[in-house]
């Protein structure tokens, strides 16, 4: 699975959205999400879902890889999605029994559901995918510097980010590892009844956590080493700048709520 899971995981080309100031790609993820939530009908959510094709199209990345990628996280959106139809009142009632009912409302919020996951997702790993750790270290701090006047500490956000979206793949890589030895001696994650499948997933997560730690430990140790002291008095090799496609692609997020926000009335 881990070999899959790309949210987080970089890959260097020399692509259109690669090219971007990591700033602009932040602006244009965040401002995505909230758009995704203006969207109320089919024509709005296929709007966006056009605007997310581009993007893939234009970080070089093949449509393959990054739909491959939304497997493993498939169940939580199926898990939400449906939870959302069981547990919906309104409209035109299918099936009942206690609680548990699926009506016209509960399945259309359902459909929604999967759609703002599935932009919100993809979207965001196109972020992940064409910018590199370090970018998103100095675009998130670039744009929280206004917030240190007011003792906001920008840097360490910043930091904090980039260290987290850098160890997502190599957890889900220590996982799999952890699960492979797990299998070598006779345990089964998929057979048995839930409880079963539950306590097999203990031998994991425990050396995953220590594992975890100890990355962390190890981390911390080595920035201590190398005297890092937090965002006073340092420099930076890497300069960012706008260009012009980056006002370009700011144009294009708001001729994209307009359009968005004219179909809530078809």
């Amino acid at each position: 699975m881990s070999d899959k899971f790309i949210l987080g995981r970089y890959i260097q080309l020399d692509s259109w959205v690669h090219a971007l100031d990591p700033r602009t790609k932040l602006i244009a993820v965040f401002y995505f999400i909230l758009i995704v939530f203006l969207a109320n009908n089919f024509i709005g959510y296929s709007l966006l879902f056009a605007y997310l094709l581009i993007a893939i199209k234009r970080s070089q990345i093949s449509y393959k890889f990054f739909f491959s990628g939304l497997k493993p996280m498939l169940w939580i959106i199926l898990f939400t999605v449906v939870f959302q139809i069981l547990f919906t009142q309104g409209g035109k009632t299918y099936f009942a029994w206690g609680p548990i009912s699926i009506t016209s409302l509960g399945l259309i919020n359902g459909g929604y559901i999967f759609m703002r996951l599935f932009l919100i997702i993809m979207m965001s790993t196109v972020l992940t995918l064409t910018t590199a750790p370090l970018e998103l270290t100095d675009g998130v701090e670039h744009l929280l510097r206004p917030l240190t006047k007011v003792g906001f500490p920008s840097h360490e956000v910043a930091l904090m980010l980039s260290i987290a979206l850098r160890y997502v793949p190599t957890l889900m890589d220590e996982a799999q590892t952890i699960m492979n030895a797990q299998r070598a001696r006779g345990v089964e994650f998929d057979q048995g009844s839930l409880m079963d499948r539950l306590k097999a997933i203990i031998p994991i997560l425990v050396p995953l956590f220590v594992s975890a730690f100890n990355r962390a430990e190890e981390l911390a140790i080595a920035m201590e080493s190398r005297g890092y002291q937090g965002a006073e008095g340092r420099s930076k090799y890497r300069q960012l700048r706008y260009q012009t496609k980056d006002v370009w692609v700011l144009l294009s997020m708001i001729l994209l709520t307009l359009a968005v926000f004219l179909s809530r009335f078809y």
